[in-house]
C-alpha cells in the first residue's frame, strides 16, 4: 500500500486557508436551504477514500463529511444534507447555475475561479499537489523521464495547464488524452492509451485503488503544482460563514482533544473547563453569539463535533494510514498549526 509523499507535496504547497471576498448576497441562498430542509451538496462520484456511495447509495469518505458538517451547523442534523455525486466539470456549473448550495470536491481555489462572481471559495480542506502515476513496467521513477509521454488527464480541470506549463518548462513533448469522464479516463490509463494518469496526489492514490492491480502502479514523487482543496458555496454571506466557521470548530475541537465521543459530557460540565473551551461549546459564550447572528442552530458547534467529529477523526477515519488510501498525515502541510501544518484555525471569540 502506497502512502503519499507528503514531505514533497509540502514543499510545493505555501497557501493558506482564507476566507474569501467573494461578492456576498446576506441570506438570500441561506433562507432557501431553510425553507427546503435541506442542504444540496456536490461531491466526487467514485473515489475512493474521499468520496464513495455506499451499498444504499449513501455517499462516505472525506469529502462528504464537510457536507454534514455544514448541515449540522445550519439545522443541527448531519442527515440534512443531501449529497449528489457529480462529475468535476459539472459541479461548478452546477453552483453557478443555483441547482447545489455548496460542493466538497477536491476543487482548487485559483484566482480566475474565485473572480467568478457566481462561486465563493470558501475555506482548505485539504492541501494537495499534482503528480504523476506510471506502470512499474516502464521502469520510471522521475517525472524527468516523461519526454514523448502520452499523458491521461480530466478535461476542465487545471490539471491541464499545470501539464502544459511544466513540460513547457523542460522543453519536453508530450501528447495528451483528454477525457471528462472518470470511468473512460482510467479505463484509458489502464487499458495501455496512456503512458501516464496525472491528477492531485490523492486523487492518485484513490484512484490507484480502482486498478484490478493497483501494485503494478507507481506514483512518481515529483510535484507539480499547489492545490489548495476547498469548500466551494453560492455566494452568501450567511452561508459562506456558517462554512468557514463551521470547519473552524472542528480544527479547534482537534486542537482541545474534543471528538465525536467526549463533546457531550466536556459541553456538559463547561464549568471546569479553559475559557477557549467554553467560548467553543457554550451557549451563552460566542457560540451562541455566532449562531444567532448566521441563524444557527442553537448548538451547532456541538452538534458539528458529535456527528461529524473534529478535523483528525475525519482524517484518520477515511484517508488516514488505517485506511487504504493510508496517507501520512504527520509529513504533510494537512496538520494543525500547533504541529507545523497549514490548517490555522481562527479565533471563535
Amino acid at each position: 500500500m502506497a502512502t503519499l509523499k507528503s514531505n514533497l507535496i509540502a514543499a510545493g504547497l505555501l497557501a493558506a486557508a482564507t476566507f474569501v471576498t467573494t461578492p456576498s448576497f446576506a441570506g438570500e441562498v441561506m433562507d432557501e436551504i431553510k425553507e427546503r430542509g435541506s442542504l444540496i451538496c456536490l461531491v466526487n462520484t467514485n473515489s475512493p477514500g474521499f468520496s464513495v456511495p455506499d451499498s444504499n447509495g449513501v455517499y462516505e469518505g472525506f469529502n462528504p463529511q464537510f457536507c454534514r458538517m455544514a448541515a449540522a451547523a445550519i439545522f443541527g442534523d448531519a442527515e440534512k444534507a443531501d449529497i449528489r455525486g457529480i462529475g468535476f466539470s459539472d459541479s461548478m456549473k452546477t453552483i453557478v447555475a443555483g441547482d447545489a448550495d455548496m460542493a466538497s470536491r477536491s476543487i482548487t481555489a485559483t484566482g480566475t475561479r474565485d473572480a467568478d462572481p457566481g462561486m465563493a471559495f470558501v475555506v482548505t480542506t485539504f492541501y494537495d499537489g499534482q503528480g504523476f502515476m506510471v506502470p512499474k513496467s516502464l521502469g520510471i521513477t522521475s517525472a524527468a523521464q516523461l519526454d514523448g509521454a502520452t499523458v491521461c488527464a480530466e478535461e476542465g480541470s487545471t490539471t491541464l495547464l499545470n501539464i502544459a506549463d511544466w513540460f513547457s518548462d523542460r522543453d519536453m513533448s508530450y501528447k495528451v488524452e483528454n477525457i471528462a469522464d472518470k470511468t473512460a479516463r482510467l479505463q484509458a490509463f489502464y487499458g495501455g492509451k496512456c503512458d501516464v494518469l496525472s491528477s492531485d496526489f490523492t486523487a492518485l492514490a484513490s484512484d490507484r485503488l480502482l486498478s484490478e492491480s493497483p501494485d503494478d502502479y507507481i506514483i512518481l514523487p515529483d510535484v507539480i503544482s499547489n492545490e489548495p482543496l476547498t469548500l466551494v458555496t453560492r455566494p452568501d454571506q450567511q452561508l459562506e460563514a456558517a462554512v468557514f466557521w463551521a470547519f473552524q470548530v472542528m480544527l479547534w475541537a482537534e486542537r482541545f482533544d474534543i471528538n465525536s465521543v467526549n463533546v457531550e459530557e466536556i459541553a456538559a460540565n463547561l464549568e471546569t473547563r479553559p475559557k477557549s473551551v467554553r467560548r467553543l461549546l457554550g451557549k451563552d459564550s460566542a457560540m451562541g453569539d455566532i449562531g444567532a447572528k448566521l441563524g444557527l442552530h442553537e448548538n451547532w458547534a456541538v452538534e458539528v463535533i458529535k456527528q461529524v467529529g473534529n478535523y483528525g477523526e475525519v482524517f484518520e477515519r477515511a484517508i488516514g494510514l488505517e485506511t487504504p488510501i493510508g496517507i501520512d498525515r504527520k509529513g504533510t502541510p494537512n496538520r494543525l498549526w500547533v504541529d507545523g501544518g497549514l490548517l490555522y484555525a481562527n479565533p471563535i471569540r
